[in-house]
């Protein structure tokens, strides 16, 4: 990729750089919430599946400051472009970005990670026009989400923590697909504005647990209002290295 073709962005208000190409899927609101929704207190090794170009994945590097991350994505392109995010941020001594598909996963990892997190594609293929350039993989299942759960599960350590970032549309789906293999569920909607129904749901459980009651969150919003300007919950998680309260 040419020069020219990258952006260097500062996220969390210039605490990370992530270099992104400059046209096709670039990291936003919901990249910034799914690092934002980690536990800052977690130790251990993490795992995002779908890192991208780095967009959540180096933010909860800085937010996490006690976890080895890696980053698993299989866009050669966005894989290189994670390196130089985690060159540039000197993560390199606790961060690894691999070259992979999710769907070809080695059995090998099994039970590997304390957490794994996600912002996986939204749509299966045929529900929308196709994206523009450069975006569908970001947009387009290409390994269903019951698959892409299911890997997230098996690397995943009993009592480990498991977060997605979804369509609210999907959320019967998502918990249909965890409710017999973790416990401690935990849903947060996310508006775009108040009084606007949720078009977003982040989801927190803990593998191997007996299955419990599960929390539903009140939720936050994005925009004080149709049209206004970002909440200060947004504001303050978008330019510093605060997360989300799921007490």
């Amino acid at each position: 990729m040419a020069e020219g073709d990258v952006t260097e962005d500062a996220f969390l208000g210039g605490l990370v750089k992530v270099y992104q190409p400059r046209r096709g899927f670039r990291a936003g609101t919901d990249s910034v919430l799914l690092s934002a929704a980690l536990d800052p207190e977690m130790t251990g090794d993490a795992a995002e599946f779908g890192c991208g170009a780095g967009g959540a994945l180096l933010p909860a590097a800085y937010r996490l400051k006690k976890m080895r991350f890696t980053g698993y994505e299989r866009d050669a392109r966005l894989a290189g472009l994670a390196r130089l995010g985690v060159e540039a941020n000197r993560f390199g001594d606790r961060m690894s970005i691999e070259l992979q598909d999710v769907a070809e996963l080695s059995e090998t990892i099994e039970n590997r990670f304390d957490l794994c997190f996600s912002n996986p594609p939204f749509f299966r293929g045929g529900s929308i026009t196709s994206p523009g350039e450069g975006k569908a993989d970001a947009y387009l299942e290409t390994v269903p989400l019951k698959d892409w759960i299911g890997r997230m599960l098996h690397v995943l350590k009993p009592k480990g923590r498991f977060v997605m970032i979804h369509r609210a549309s999907e959320l019967a789906r998502i918990l249909s697909l965890i409710e017999r293999r973790t416990g401690q569920i935990e849903v947060l909607p996310v508006r775009s504005f108040p009084g606007e129904d949720a078009k977003r749901v982040i989801v927190r459980a803990r593998k191997g647990l007996r299955s419990g009651p599960m929390r539903l969150l009140p939720g936050i919003n994005i925009y004080t209002g149709k049209g206004g300007e970002r909440t200060d919950l947004l504001e303050t998680i978008a330019r510093s290295e605060a997360g989300l309260d799921w007490s």
